[in-house]
Formats: C-alpha cells, sequence, structure tokens
C-alpha cells in the first residue's frame, strides 16, 4: 500500500528522525536524492551533466536548502547552475556550497544588462536558457498560490526544460490536493520519506509528474492508520481478489443484481452486466424495459432476466431519473430497502437523494459512482432549492444540512472535499470517477487509484466499473476494499485494450479477465 500522511505528521516524524540523526544529514541525503535524479534527467535528454544549464528556484525554507545542494552536486559534474535567491533567507551552508562549486545566485529584481531595449531581469534570462529547473521555491509550510516574485518566474518557465520539484510542486495545496492559483507543474517530484498527499490527490497529482521517493527513514516513525490518503498496489489488490476455491460454486461467487438501462440507453444494461460478468460474479441477474432486456439476451446468454436471490445490486446506469420505468423504479426500492450492498450509478444518485430528501433511509451499505458532473448534481439536489423552508423534509430528515448547490468546475477544483460531503451526506460510500479515482468515505483515509490511461475517457466506461463494483461487493469484499480494487482492475484493463490508443467501453470489459490474470 502507498501511503501518504498530511503535514502534521510528516513534521512530526522529521523532527523525531532529525534528533537520531547528524546535523544535516537528512538535507545530504535529500540532496543526493535529488541531484541523483536530476542527473538521470539530463543524462536522458542530453546525454550529460557537463554543460547542461540549471536554474535553481529557492525559496527560504528547506526545499530551498535541498535545491541549492542538490546543484552544488551537479555544478561539480560540470554544469552551469544559477540559484535565482526568491526567499529573504536562502539556506546559508547551501548558498555556500553552491558558490564553492562554481554555481551563480542571481536576484529575480536585477535587470539583465545584456537584454537592452527590454525590461527583462537576469533570472528570466537564466531561465529562459535553462535545460533543467529545480523547483526550491514553497515547501510544506507554504501556503497554497504562489505570490510575487514567484508567480512571475514560475509563467518564465520555458516549455522545453524539464521541471524538477523539490518534495512537491510549489503553489499547491499539500494536503488537500488543491491548485488555488499559479503553481509549479513538475515533470518529476522528488519527494522525501513519504509522499504527501498532494501528489496523489488531483487535481494537484496532475501537476506533480513522476513522483521519485528518496528515502530518509521517516517510514517506521508513521502510524499506518493515521495516513490521510492510501493507494492500492498490485500486491495488495492480489490479496482481495476474490478468487474461487475448488468447493465453490455460482452463489458462493456472488450474484449480482443489475438495475440499469432504458429505451434510450440500452448501452448501458449491456456494460454494466459485462463488467461483473467479467469480473467473476457468479451470477448476473437483470431487470429493466423488454427492448434493453433483448440486448442483454442476446449480448449474455448467462444473464438471468428477472427477479431472485442476489448478493449485491447495481442501480441506476443509464436510467433517466425524470422517466424511470415502474417496474424498475420499484426494483430500485426494493434493493435499497433489501439491506444489501448497493452500486448506486448515474440515475439512481439523483433518485437516492430524493429518497434521503423525503425522509427515506436505505437499508444496506451504499457505494456511490458519480463523475464530477453527476457528483455535482447529487450534491445540488441533496441541498435542495434555496427558497426551500428549513423546516422542510429535508431539514427533518437531517439531509442537506451545510451544503450548498454546486456545479462540475466546483467539483473538479475540490474533489476531495466534495466527495467527503456526500459521503458524509448519504452515509456512503463515494467513488468519484476522474483521471485519479478517488475513494473516501465519511471517515478515515481517502483512497486514490491512478491505473487508468487517458483513452478510458469514453462513453460507457462509467457503466462496465459499476458492474465490476458490484461483482467485487456480491463475493463479500467491503465497500471500500471492493471501490478500489474495481478502479485498480477497470484502469489496468483499460492499459491493456488501449495499448496506447482509442477504444471502446465494451473493449474494457473484454479486457478485465486479463488484467485480473495479470495481478494473479
Amino acid at each position: 500500500m502507498l501511503r501518504a500522511w498530511d503535514v502534521a505528521a510528516v513534521r512530526a516524524a522529521e523532527e523525531a528522525r532529525l534528533a537520531q540523526v547528524p546535523a544535516g544529514a537528512l538535507m545530504q541525503r535529500a540532496a543526493a536524492g535529488l541531484a541523483t535524479t536530476c542527473a538521470r534527467l539530463l543524462i536522458g535528454a542530453r546525454g550529460g551533466v557537463s554543460g547542461a544549464r540549471i536554474a535553481l528556484l529557492v525559496g527560504s525554507g528547506n526545499n530551498g536548502g535541498d535545491a541549492l545542494w542538490a546543484g552544488s552536486r551537479l555544478a561539480g559534474r560540470g554544469a552551469r547552475v544559477d540559484a535565482v535567491l526568491v526567499g529573504a533567507h536562502p539556506h546559508e551552508a547551501g548558498l555556500a556550497a553552491l558558490r564553492r562549486a562554481g554555481g551563480r545566485s542571481v536576484d529575480p529584481a536585477t535587470p539583465d544588462p545584456a537584454a537592452t531595449g527590454t525590461s527583462r531581469s537576469a533570472a528570466e534570462t537564466v531561465l529562459a536558457r535553462a535545460d533543467l529547473v529545480i523547483d526550491g521555491l514553497v515547501g510544506l509550510g507554504g501556503s497554497p498560490g504562489l505570490r510575487p516574485p514567484g508567480d512571475a518566474l514560475v509563467a518564465a518557465i520555458p516549455s522545453s526544460a524539464i521541471v524538477v520539484a523539490v518534495d512537491l510542486p510549489s503553489g499547491v495545496d499539500p494536503d488537500a490536493g488543491t491548485t488555488p492559483s499559479t503553481h509549479v507543474r513538475a515533470d518529476v517530484t522528488v519527494s522525501f520519506g513519504v509522499p504527501k498527499p498532494c501528489l496523489l490527490l488531483p487535481p494537484a497529482c496532475h501537476a506533480a509528474g513522476v513522483v521519485d521517493l528518496v528515502d530518509i527513514g521517516l517510514g517506521p516513525l508513521l502510524d499506518p492508520a493515521a495516513c490521510a490518503v492510501e493507494r492500492l498496489e498490485s500486491g495488495d489488490a492480489v490479496a482481495l481478489l476474490p478468487v474461487p476455491p475448488v468447493q465453490a460454486h455460482k452463489y458462493t461467487r456472488g450474484v449480482v443484481g443489475i438495475v440499469a438501462g432504458s429505451a434510450g440507453y440500452t448501452g448501458a444494461a449491456v456494460l454494466a452486466c459485462a463488467g461483473a460478468l467479467r469480473a467473476g460474479a457468479g451470477m448476473v441477474r437483470y431487470i429493466g424495459p423488454e427492448h434493453p432486456a433483448e440486448r442483454v439476451r442476446a449480448a449474455w446468454p448467462e444473464v438471468v432476466v428477472g427477479n431472485g436471490r442476489v448478493q449485491a445490486w447495481v442501480l441506476g446506469s443509464g436510467i433517466d431519473p425524470d422517466d424511470v420505468d415502474a417496474d424498475q423504479r420499484e426494483a430500485l426500492d426494493v434493493a435499497l430497502s433489501s439491506g444489501l450492498p448497493c452500486v448506486v450509478d448515474a440515475g439512481a444518485l439523483v433518485l437516492l437523494a430524493r429518497t434521503l430528501r423525503g425522509g427515506g433511509r436505505p437499508a444496506g451499505p451504499l457505494l456511490l459512482t458519480p463523475h464530477a458532473g453527476e457528483l455535482a448534481a447529487l450534491l445540488s439536489e441533496l441541498a435542495g432549492d434555496p427558497a426551500d423552508s428549513p423546516a422542510g423534509a429535508a431539514a427533518a430528515a437531517g439531509v442537506g444540512v451545510g451544503l450548498s448547490r454546486t456545479s462540475r468546475e466546483a467539483v473538479e477544483a475540490e474533489p476531495l472535499r466534495h466527495a467527503r460531503a456526500a459521503a458524509t451526506a448519504t452515509a456512503a460510500s463515494v467513488l468519484l470517477k476522474g483521471p485519479v479515482t478517488l475513494v473516501v468515505g465519511a471517515h478515515g483515509p481517502a483512497r486514490s487509484q491512478d491505473d487508468a490511461t487517458p483513452w478510458l475517457a469514453t462513453a460507457g466506461a462509467g457503466d462496465v466499473l459499476a458492474g465490476v463494483a458490484g461483482a467485487y461487493l456480491a463475493a463479500g469484499l467491503g465497500v471500500l476494499d471492493a471501490a478500489s480494487l474495481a478502479a485498480l482492475v477497470h484502469g489496468r484493463a483499460a492499459r491493456l485494450a488501449s495499448s496506447g490508443g482509442p477504444m471502446l467501453a465494451g473493449d474494457v470489459a473484454a479486457a478485465v479477465p486479463a488484467a485480473v490474470r495479470g495481478l494473479l
């Protein structure tokens, strides 16, 4: 399991570690790891370190010190290193080491005397010529967003330069993973000890690039149960996968009931069934109108159409909440009151919100699987119309308190906060689909899965994911584990199906068995 801890926990661990080692030892280890990564990148890009132009963006904190010490090592290998001193108090020993190695320092306010007829500063000239930029502006203690002159310097980094962030991209929120205002966009982030939440959480993780971890001995000083974010890796997935024993039969492997599809979205029914079948469900039952039912029968003769014994439900894919088939609506109500675990997707999300606002309470564990737009609609539905009386049914039911109507853009800007709000309001777990998938409950660590490919952004992929998650719930996994495992398997299946190019949702479903075999 890959784990990230919040700033307070990391700082406490660093203080404890500093007491165990000689003064300066941790910074030297961090700087050595940073320099090694930068050298590798330069060798890959231009064949060597010698002669490379490196610009350091140096703040007053320890990240600036790490950058200076790393710069001194790279200068010792023949690179031209210029440190742009943004902070008022750069690390003295690191700056002295850089100068001894032949590096130079630049004041960001100093004009470039060679840039006649322009107001360009010497720092901007250094950045314009850089092969590689090391971002040591802001560390864990910095406020989100960059202020002058850091914001202007970051904007001056040329697109041709390799950008390496020290511990985290400057300007992102370390704990929340948000990206307010100006921030660094790194190709590689060299993080020390353990990942910080922003390196696993969207949208900040998209600014981090590839994450290299440098071990400085913090792991034993941090409590795994107190982490802020965690991510399943291959070994974790293998431990969770419901591999059937020799005495297995279809009921022990899990029966999934699927209420999905409509006359306008027949494919959703087919794809949700495909996800459940391909993920290993012992049996799938489908409930829906005759037209999508015919499509399901034709595509999957293994599926049983009609009511019967099930162990988990998948609800809502391809259903219009304002035009629900009567039999499907009854089946949705039965499923939510059954006490069985339910995956609530697409149209069923709005129906669930209306049920909650009316005072209804689902009886079993819930996994909500919205994308950002659907989560915004769910939260807005829970919040209700601003003109509603506080004494209305929703307030009496305790639903929507503290919520306000929101938008897809707001959810994409703060996905963790909005997913937590939905989990709290519905007493459910939430799988928020996106380039990086979040799985959260009302409390405890968030889970973040980054297993997919951008080619997975295709119609119907979410229907397949809902089916996969339903199969894992029916097999007996807890909601958080089923959701995280489904996101991992679904993402890896997408990579297999894509092979670097376009694919269809059905291709993802077809690749699920290969993704599972690859893990096992």
